[in-house]
């Protein structure tokens, strides 16, 4: 499965060679209600279809829509859903994001892809990260306040573990290097010989560990991370942690002990404070740019400001939908013949530009928000 993160980080969804098809759904977790998802996908498959054959062949058609084809038919895939789906495709690329929030189903071709609802799901102002270390296991969960899922690893982090292994000249103290089975599983390590060779492997294991976890999680995320272990496992890591994501909190428990449930519901009593800590401090930094006439409520002035690259920092209502869409040469807003008002969303459009130009965009629940319109923005000068 493609890392929604790493790819918003990475700039995959800039610079693609069109057609670009994006497609979303709602999906379901479990039967009988996700009997309907593949039927519904299938469905935008063929909505899909309909706009490219105004432009392209059918022999054109035929490999652009291969890979959808191929995953309407993947049981296990629809098996495995989470509740909300993203699918890309490009001429040179195809990527399939599960996702924790429903998204509004839509499927539309276009140059480039459409990435809004990906931009509400990544800068939610609820998301975090939990990692669970042992000596044996190394587990990785994406959540938000309502749901908590296993981050499925692959090989990056098997890799780097064996290939540190292999330079450290270790491979006499590793024992049973494995992926472990399944979509979710974390990856599996262990340690031998003496009490002290014992210490200095599990001192170099914490060691590949964090720099992975924060390379290819932590960084392109860039949500908090709460540490999950054993007592005696949380000073030697933090001892060595160069990330900055990491809390001061933690769970002194590794995930194999406790239930799904358990584990998200400690796991959120622990996020929480800090999440209300950062909405509160966002809306603070808010009313002072704003005293200061450094901020603006008025989705107007945001879009002009946001296309000018001068927006810090920007807060947006979770549930606005304001149907209008900005100029890219002037960043005045247009609301007259939009070719879809459904997609063509004010709000998400100033995020786009935002996070263009290099600023922050928060997306902010309806009671936190610190303005009626629906935004929020903080000038950087």
């Amino acid at each position: 499965m493609d890392s929604l993160a790493d790819d918003f980080a990475s700039g995959a969804f800039s610079d693609v060679a069109p057609p670009c098809l994006s497609l979303y759904q709602p999906t379901h977790r479990s039967h009988p209600e996700n009997r309907q998802d593949p039927i519904r996908f299938k469905n935008l498959v063929r909505l899909l279809a309909a706009s490219l054959g105004q432009r392209y062949s059918r022999r054109e058609l035929a490999p652009l829509l291969e890979p959808f084809d191929a995953l309407a038919d993947d049981a296990a895939f629809w098996n495995h859903a989470l509740d909300g789906l993203a699918v890309l495709r490009s001429a040179d690329g195809f990527r399939v994001y599960r996702l924790q929030r429903p998204v509004p189903e839509l499927a539309v071709v276009g140059d480039s892809f459409h990435v809004k609802p990906l931009i509400r799901v990544l800068q939610s102002a609820d998301r975090y990260q939990v990692l669970g270390l042992s000596l044996k296991e190394i587990r990785l969960f994406d959540g938000n306040r309502d749901v908590l899922d296993e981050v499925e690893l692959g090989t990056t982090l098997t890799e780097t573990i064996a290939a540190a292994a292999e330079t450290e000249e270790r491979e006499a103290h590793v024992r049973g290097l494995t992926k472990g089975a399944g979509p979710t599983a974390g990856v599996r390590w262990g340690v031998g010989g003496k009490r002290e060779k014992g210490d200095t492997d599990r001192e170099r294991f914490f060691r590949i560990v964090d720099r992975v976890v924060l390379e290819h999680h932590s960084r392109p995320a860039g949500v908090p991370l709460l540490l999950a272990a054993l007592p005696e496992h949380h000073h030697p890591f933090r001892r060595i942690t160069r990330n900055g994501f990491l809390l001061d909190d933690s769970l002194d428990v590794h995930p194999d002990a406790l239930s799904p449930a358990d584990l998200r519901e400690r796991a959120w009593r622990a996020i929480e404070p800090h999440y209300l800590i950062r909405l509160d401090g966002l809306v603070e930094m808010f009313g002072r740019a704003r005293s200061r006439e450094l901020g603006t409520g008025d989705p107007s002035e945001a879009a002009y400001n946001a296309v000018a690259g001068r927006i810090a920092t920007l807060l947006i209502d979770a549930d606005r939908h304001v149907p209008a869409r900005i100029d890219p040469d002037t960043g005045f807003i247009e609301t007259d013949d939009l070719a879809d008002p459904a997609t063509d969303d004010l709000l998400d459009d100033i995020g786009e530009w935002v996070l263009r130009n290099g600023g922050q965009v928060v997306i902010v629940p309806r009671d936190r928000m610190p303005t009626e319109t629906g935004i929020a923005a903080i000038y950087r000068y």
